[in-house]
């Protein structure tokens, strides 16, 4: 009997056709039972007169099953079956339920592209801006007392075998005079393990000053912010742990966390959270509601973290600085906001791993032309350990995915550091053991709101030769407050092997969403509004379109046919990567119930083609 008359009369055997293929077993006769693992397993290690069709078979079920099996493939089922060979292995991720067979068939894939752009309408009866949290609602306050941490917060380290903890302890600081407080009154010490804290670790403590040369206004001094590195973890894990100092009897309660899954092409976080421009406001506390419900392993932020470049040093703040504030000498901050936005996330924070890159508003300028000062403290990432000299650019693992930070306010010329680095970093990554590579930072370099339009035109300029040679497959960026996703595109052209830009920048920020378009009739701004924000000042790099319909203009007169899909909402998007090759993308609006799968703002796949790419070289043998 063949093969597929085999799979036929065990699991098809009330089909009216014919079995012709395994596809068509695939799509018709989904498998139906947990028997299904048994047949594989007995196809793979039967030794009939034709084992290498045996194997070829599977390998085509396997292949089908990727596609519509949600689901990641731990590492432990490599290291639980060590007699199947590596392919083989696969088959515990099989049993493809017939509702994601139908999933299948309605949502688009990148492969599809290039797609007709689509405007979704401004619901007129949902604001547009949000209020902030007030200094004084309960849920920013303090609630441990003395030297107790506070605002806990987990980062991930260069791959799963290393994790950041920090957290502060001890009271800010807000006058005209300020004492910092000596770092070396209290230990920084982790208590982990995985069924008991028998481990322990110690790291270091700092604080930080933002200082005014102004009479009249306050300063700040932060409280003591401890970072510990955890190292030696098992990937695919549950650790439990505590912070503090356990020598003045100063301990956090006893938290837990999963580690990601190990480097390889079938491991990978199940869910990516991906968020920008987030701030503290009542929409930022439905974004993060959503966000928690969505269950992510991974958690990533495209920079404006906390807006407290929003408020002058006396706590008063506006949705619009320059127009509450003119005559302030010098773009304020209150810097006690860093610490209410710390507290608030914490319940997400302390259990998920969480990367940031930096925003504009985290530039805050201070005494003797310091810049970005609250944000080097108070973050933990992995720079020094991806070869980088700050915290302003950086890369991680996250199983078989290379995420790249890059500095969208730091030099990023040709000749720069940052650009050095970048290209040392791509030609690092092993495309066969970490697929998918994937680029965040804050500013958008395609964009077709008026909103910052082309605002970053210089950046693109000098890296984006260098993201398509070596086959980024996804960009994520913010800044702009509204949700778009273009079609693949490189230098203004579809190209089906350029990566897929997506800007998630309606976390719920206190400045509103951006509604109008570049296109809309008289909104194209002007080119010398739109100057590039790091390099030689007001420094232009925008050019009018020399070919295609906005020849000769600097904005399209209709959405870009570069722009796939643009909505104006508040949000926060999933990356779920299923394969070395598939990825399922979901963007979530605040205002869609959760009552259904049905309720997403948009949704598809996003494809690798490295056998039509060849900059996404690839070694997958599942490839589809």
């Amino acid at each position: 009997m063949g093969i597929l008359e085999e799979i036929q009369r065990q699991f098809c055997s009330s089909c009216a056709w014919r079995l012709r293929s395994v596809q068509a077993f695939a799509i018709e006769c989904p498998p139906p039972s947990p028997s299904w693992y048994a047949l594989i397993q007995s196809l793979l290690t039967r030794n009939d007169e034709n084992p290498g069709r045996n194997t070829a078979t599977v390998l085509q079920l396997l292949r089908l099953a990727l596609l519509v099996e949600r689901t990641s493939i731990r590492q432990e089922m490599v290291e639980t079956t060590p007699s199947l060979d590596g392919e083989a292995i696969l088959f515990l991720a099989l049993l493809s339920p017939a509702k994601n067979l139908a999933k299948l068939r309605t949502i688009p894939s990148t492969a599809d592209g290039p797609f007709d752009p689509v405007t979704v309408a401004l619901d007129e009866r949902l604001p547009i801006g949000s209020d902030d949290l007030p200094n004084n609602d309960p849920r920013l306050a303090k609630i441990v007392p003395g030297f107790h941490p506070e605002q806990i917060a987990l980062a991930q380290g260069t791959d799963s075998s290393s994790m950041f903890v920090s957290w502060i302890t001890g009271e800010f600081q807000v006058g005209q005079d300020v004492t910092p407080l000596n770092p070396s009154l209290i230990k920084s010490v982790v208590e982990y393990g995985i069924f008991k804290l028998d481990h322990f670790a110690v790291g270091k403590a700092s604080v930080y000053s933002q200082l005014y040369p102004y009479k009249g206004l306050n300063n700040y001094t932060s409280g003591i912010i401890h970072h510990v590195k955890l190292q030696g973890l098992k990937s695919s894990t549950t650790y439990y742990y505590r912070c503090g100092d356990p020598f003045a009897k100063a301990m956090s309660p006893v938290y837990s966390f999963t580690t990601l899954p190990a480097k390889g092409p079938y491991f990978y976080p199940k869910r990516i959270a991906i968020v920008g421009d987030l701030g503290l406001t009542y929409n930022t506390t439905s974004t993060i509601c959503h966000l928690q419900r969505n269950k992510p392993d991974l958690n990533v932020f495209l920079g404006d973290l906390s807006y407290a470049n929003l408020y002058v040093t006396n706590g008063t703040g506006s949705s619009c600085y320059k127009c509450a504030f003119p005559e302030t000498p010098i773009h304020e901050t209150y810097q006690p906001r860093w610490d209410y936005w710390g507290r608030y996330l914490q319940s997400l924070r302390s259990k998920v791993p969480t990367m940031v890159i930096e925003g504009n508003h985290e530039y805050e300028l201070q005494a003797q032309n310091n810049t970005f000062v609250a944000y080097n403290a108070r973050f933990a990432v992995p720079y020094r350990e991806s070869g980088s000299p700050t915290k302003m650019y950086y890369s991680f693992n996250a199983g078989g995915a290379h995420f790249i930070m890059l500095g969208g306010y730091i030099d990023y010329s040709n000749s720069s550091q940052q650009y050095a680095w970048l290209e040392k970093d791509l030609m690092s990554v092993d495309r066969e053991e970490t697929p998918w590579l994937i680029v965040a930072f804050h500013q958008p370099w395609y964009n077709s709101y008026k909103s910052h339009y082309r605002e970053a035109e210089c950046m693109r300029q000098s890296m984006e030769d260098l993201l398509y040679k070596f086959g980024v497959d996804i960009v994520f960026s913010g800044h702009v407050h509204a949700y778009e996703r273009m079609n693949l595109v490189y230098n203004y052209e579809y190209d089906r092997c350029a990566p897929l830009f997506i800007t998630v920048g309606d976390g719920g920020n206190r400045e509103g969403m951006a509604i109008k378009h570049a296109d809309d009739p008289g909104a194209c701004p002007k080119p010398e509004s739109t100057p590039d924000p790091v390099g030689v000042p007001y420094e232009y790099c925008g050019f009018n379109f020399t070919s295609g319909p906005a020849a000769g203009k600097f904005c399209w007169d209709r959405q870009p046919d570069w722009s796939a899909f643009r909505d104006s909402s508040f949000g926060h998007g999933i990356l779920e990567i299923e394969s070395p090759t598939r990825a399922l993308w979901t963007w979530h609006r605040n205002q869609d119930t959760y009552l259904s799968e049905n309720h997403v703002g948009d949704q598809i796949y996003i494809v690798r083609r490295p056998e039509v790419c060849p900059n996404r070289k690839s070694h997958d043998i599942l490839a589809v």
